[in-house]
């Protein structure tokens, strides 16, 4: 869950600024978290208490307004409507992984990504990315190769891993669907050496510059074996008192133990 609010917050400066680089300070003083490090936690909050994600979900907005949401998921956090509004955009994936940690086999990780992606994002897209997100992370944690990672997410959900970075980055721009962030993201994972370069290599494609780490990040966390020490102690700096708290009390449960 870590390595995801660290991509946030690494690439919060880049989404309307994009880089097409991988050579830049990691973090720089106006590094925020944005709305995918609120949702994130939100989601680690409900699996630590078991309250309703959705309500956790219009709780946290209410909390943090000026996270940077998408107009159609705050329109649906303002309203008192409990309905879906049918996204198939990427904001479940990029605040799923912490389903990866709390759960213990393939199939019931898949099974709650799609039911904590349900309360907004109800298409099959949008669930569908949050599943790929959640698998890879899981498999990861779980001592899967990247070979394997990569076989089972391009059979499972049939997206095109074969490309690199260099092939991606000239031409990639803004993407906010899962189909045109999740395999980028990914592909930015499996080209990485390290826990570091895995975030690099993700703001360097440019487009949705946050999103695209904080899947990443998600991803390399559990591959690598956790967040550098240095990295980690740096990203619970841009949080507020109430994001640190949970996010901390998620990594001592579901985390470390599994990790060490």
């Amino acid at each position: 869950m870590l390595g995801s609010l660290t991509g946030d917050i690494v690439g919060s400066i880049y989404e309307w600024n994009n880089i097409k680089t991988t050579d830049f300070p990691l973090f720089q003083d106006h590094c925020h978290f944005t709305d995918d490090t609120v949702l994130t936690v939100a989601l680690a909050e409900s699996i630590l208490t078991g309250e309703g994600y959705a309500d956790l979900l219009k709780r946290y907005c209410r909390n943090y307004p000026d996270a940077g949401y998408g107009r159609n998921f705050l329109d649906w956090a303002q309203s008192e409507s409990a309905c879906s509004y049918n996204s198939w955009g990427n904001g479940a994936a990029m605040r799923i992984t912490p389903v990866a940690w709390a759960f213990d086999s393939l199939e019931e990780v898949l099974r709650k990504a799609a039911e904590y992606s349900m309360p907004t994002h109800d298409h099959p897209e949008g669930i569908k990315g949050a599943r790929a997100t959640a698998a890879a992370a899981y498999l990861a944690r779980a001592g899967a190769s990247k070979d394997e990672i990569r076989s089972y997410v391009s059979d499972t959900f049939c997206y095109d891993l074969a490309r690199s970075c260099d092939q991606i980055r000239p031409d990639y721009s803004f993407d906010v669907s899962c189909q045109g962030t999740v395999p980028q993201a990914l592909i930015a994972f499996l080209e990485s050496s390290d826990f570091e370069s895995a975030i690099r290599l993700a703001i360097s494609l440019g487009g949705d510059s946050d999103t695209l780490a904080a899947i990443t990040g998600g991803v390399a966390q559990a591959f690598y074996r956790g967040v550098p020490p240095a990295i980690a102690d740096r990203t619970l700096l841009f949080l507020d008192e109430a994001l640190r708290k949970v996010t901390l009390q998620f990594e001592e449960t579901y985390v470390t133990n599994r990790i060490s």
